[in-house]
């Protein structure tokens, strides 16, 4: 099968303890503690936030939910409470607290008091099946999983930086995530979970050290003017409170990937530079949420990708670099010039605005930036539009913490609006994708019946 669908449910963003209408589910937190960097006392006093970094200030904390079946809940929430305590040690800015110095800049404080380590939530749900929470659709319950909904990341100068809720489930055990945005981003979100999975298993450190001086890629100083509070900045939100959504995981197999790929670059003129698998995906799906959405010929329609800046800046920084180092790029068109062209134009689209986005376009985004601080609101993406986060090269189902890997891995629903995509690695490996789409009820109706975009079930 090329794509896989099925009927999707609304997400609810009820308080932990909230019931599920339709399945009687009962999330009940069971307890709440602090795991502190286990071993000698952190010397590093802080860590500051760059120009990178500031952007994501009001954005709101990352949600991640990774799935496993089996084992003795107990024995598990032990052990990885352990390794936890170990990746801090390593991943020294997650333990700590937002902080401003002398002159009102932003930094990370770890040392001392500041170490405020991670809130640790336990909690049970065992009416739920893991099998609920590994197909594609959302369950309305799926926010009872995760920790801090609706906490917006400047919370962070008073609470902890990192959150996790281990739930106990029927028949395995579900972990939730939930990270401030301003302190990492996906690259190193990942980059953490593998060294906390690789101590749990028994290593007696971790393969790939972080590198945290931040300083190495941008030392400018910003001063941000921050609101009063998270509700006073979502009071100046343009495009008001947030709709009702829909959120689903539609999963497209290697054999689809392959063929996405190889049509779109067959109709390419002789000597043009190859489609990227992202570009083809991307391409498909683009057209696809513009016809769902019924836009007219004249409207604009907007595809943007958070791009991971670590090989594009000069001099490269490497993998390991612990932060924020992405930014979002834009292609814009007409819906009716990207649906009367066949679908390497718009991947023709994509593919010129990353080859574009070199080191000059960086910085100068960044002088900008640095010259005119903005506090952004997360939708703030543009009008009919398509947001791509995280990506299929994040070993997301490499997160084995000795009970194996995760049945499933997916977002939570912080920073999601009507057009963000997240792409994960497929469960099954190779090539095959998971792309992750919230969209308005009706568009998402519509997307579940288009063959074009399910690729007829291939």
């Amino acid at each position: 099968m090329g794509v896989e669908n099925g009927k999707a449910e609304e997400l609810e963003n009820g308080m932990k303890g909230g019931e599920d209408k339709e399945a009687g589910v009962v999330v009940k937190v069971t307890g709440k503690s602090r795991v502190l960097p286990a071993g000698k006392q952190l010397d590093q006093k802080e860590c500051p936030l760059v120009t990178f970094d500031l952007p994501y200030i009001t954005f709101y904390y990352n949600q991640k939910l990774l799935v496993y079946k089996g084992g003795v809940y107990e024995e598990m929430v032990e052990k990885v409470k352990a390794g936890l305590g170990a990746a801090l040690e390593h991943f020294y800015p997650l333990a700590g607290k937002l902080g401003k110095d002398e002159e009102g800049v932003l930094r990370v404080e770890c040392d001392g008091e500041s170490v405020l380590g991670a809130e640790v939530l336990e909690a049970a749900a065992e009416g739920v099946e893991v099998a609920e929470l590994a197909v594609g659709d959302a369950p309305s319950f799926l926010q009872e999983l995760v920790p801090y909904s609706g906490i917006m990341n400047l919370e962070g100068l008073h609470r902890p930086l990192l959150a996790v809720q281990f739930t106990k489930l029927k028949d395995g055990l579900a972990i939730g995530c939930a990270f401030n945005h301003a302190v990492l981003d996906g690259q190193s979100t990942w980059h953490f979970m593998g060294a906390w999975a690789e101590l749990c298993r028994g290593s007696p450190t971790i393969s790939l050290q972080p590198l945290h001086d931040r300083t190495r890629v941008r030392s400018t100083r910003v001063k941000l003017d921050l609101p009063e509070s998270a509700a006073a900045h979502e009071q100046g939100d343009p495009a008001g409170p947030p709709k009702p959504l829909r959120e689903k995981i539609f999963t497209f197999s290697e054999k689809a990937t392959n063929k996405l790929k190889s049509e779109a670059n067959a109709r390419l003129p002789a000597g043009s530079k190859p489609l990227s698998t992202f570009q083809s995906l991307g391409a498909h799906v683009w057209r696809a949420v513009c016809r769902a959405r019924r836009l007219s010929p004249e409207d604009i329609t907007v595809f943007a990708i958070f791009t991971d800046c670590r090989k594009r800046v000069d001099p490269p920084m490497p993998e390991n670099y612990f932060g924020n180092l992405i930014q979002a790029i834009f292609t814009v068109t007409a819906t009716g010039l990207l649906l009367a062209n066949p679908a390497e134009f718009a991947g023709g689209l994509l593919q010129q605005v990353i080859d574009g986005h070199d080191n000059k376009a960086i910085c100068a985004r960044l002088d900008q930036y640095e010259a005119s601080p903005k506090l952004f609101y997360f939708r703030d993406a543009g009008i009919n539009c398509v947001a791509v986060g995280s990506s299929p090269r994040f070993p997301v189902y490499d997160v084995d913490f000795g009970f194996g890997k995760p049945e499933r891995v997916r977002s939570g629903a912080n920073n999601k609006f009507d057009g963000m995509m997240y792409l994960y690695a497929g469960r099954d490996g190779g090539r095959s994708i998971d792309a992750e789409i919230t969209l308005d009820g009706q568009a998402m109706e519509n997307l579940e019946k288009d063959e074009e975009f399910l690729m007829g079930g291939i």
